[in-house]
């Protein structure tokens, strides 16, 4: 297999696809589905969470547990999605002429959005009775402040406007932060850093899988060798060969499965863009099956598979089970268009990593 130029030099992300190359859509729909079926299996596991007499295999297994519910998969095969929009936002960013320091801002505002968010939902889960606001009028008020400040306004409307609505958002936030308490009714305490929520967690493999991705240039094989290095951390932490997890990252699993979705983006781009469908097809199978192949190799080695302790197999069979996921809805969608999809006007888009 032949990687082009463009993405294995040290070239501008701008160059990463040649001129002979063909012609890419900015983003592909297969991707936004994805993301779509994804965020509805989100709210349906959350909402049949503590439902009684469901079957067992729709709920996450307990911490200890060696084994994987279909609700384990979601957040992990989002994760992934993250970053198979990564390199559509960011080439896209470059190539319309941004400079480095406004696409590196584009990156940090993105993770500080999804940081507060993870932030304030974990302590809202700790919320306390004896607030002033009772704990859902505090959520809506919460809410309303993130769209305010990171929903992505229309470009004709103007700044002033804008700002205004923005910083009616911050004053919210800052006024419900002031407000807050959580802790018991006995002992109440203000906001904790219990830990970073799924919202956070996000945040946290966004930056650091953009940042290499930025740093890099969109230089393949750096992303290649990122995944396999941030895939033997996660399994010297579930072996003991490494006694402590590290810092932004913990044992490497989120960034592990965000950076999959960067490296197979970075794979349908060079394939699909010089035509090479059919080793698309054989490369896509042939990896996701290898993924599945080698999460269930290392699980009596690596802590079996678990969600809650993000072991190697549970990332692994993930990162498989997304890229043979990708690969139908490239076919269906973007091939064979067997979704017929029709989007009148333009959809709210709040300011997150897929754009």
């Amino acid at each position: 297999m032949q990687i082009s130029e463009g993405i294995i030099s040290d070239r501008v992300l701008e160059d990463s696809i040649s001129n002979t190359m063909r012609q890419l859509p900015k983003r592909l729909l297969s991707i936004d589905v994805f993301r779509a079926i994804t965020m509805f299996f989100m709210i349906f596991v959350n909402d049949v969470s503590g439902v009684k007499n469901i079957p067992e295999w729709i709920e996450h297994v307990s911490a200890q547990a060696d084994g994987l519910g279909f609700a384990d998969t979601i957040f992990p095969i989002f994760l992934f999605i993250v970053g198979l929009s990564l390199t559509f936002a960011l080439t896209k960013r470059i190539k319309r002429g941004d400079s480095f320091y406004k696409v590196a801002t584009y990156i940090l505002a993105r993770s500080f959005a999804l940081l507060v968010m993870g932030f304030l939902h974990v302590n809202l889960e700790n919320y306390n009775s004896i607030a002033i606001l009772p704990k859902a009028v505090w959520e809506i008020f919460i809410t309303i402040a993130f769209f305010l400040i990171w929903i992505d306004y229309p470009g004709a409307m103007k700044k002033s406007k804008k700002y205004f609505l923005q910083s009616i958002g911050i004053l919210i936030l800052l006024l419900m932060a002031w407000l807050f308490k959580g802790g018991q009714p006995t002992a109440p305490v203000g906001f904790k850093p219990y830990w970073w929520g799924i919202l956070g967690i996000i945040g946290w493999s966004y930056l650091v899988c953009a940042f290499i991705y930025l740093l890099s240039r969109g230089n393949f094989w750096i992303q290649l060798t990122a995944f396999f290095l941030f895939m033997i951390i996660n399994v010297a932490f579930h072996t003991h060969a490494l006694k402590f997890s590290l810092w932004v990252i913990g044992n490497a699993a989120s960034v592990a499965l965000t950076m999959g979705g960067v490296v197979i983006s970075l794979l349908y781009r060079e394939l699909a863009g010089k035509g090479k469908d059919k080793l698309l097809w054989i490369l896509f199978t042939s990896v996701g099956i290898a993924m599945l192949i080698f999460g269930l190799y290392i699980r009596p080695y690596a802590a079996g598979i678990s969600k809650i302790r993000a072991t190697p197999a549970w990332v692994a069979i993930c990162i498989g089970l997304g890229i043979l996921i990708f690969e139908l809805l490239i076919y269906f969608i973007d091939i064979r268009g067997k979704i017929g999809l029709k989007l009148s006007g333009r959809p709210a888009q709040v300011h997150l990593p897929p754009t």
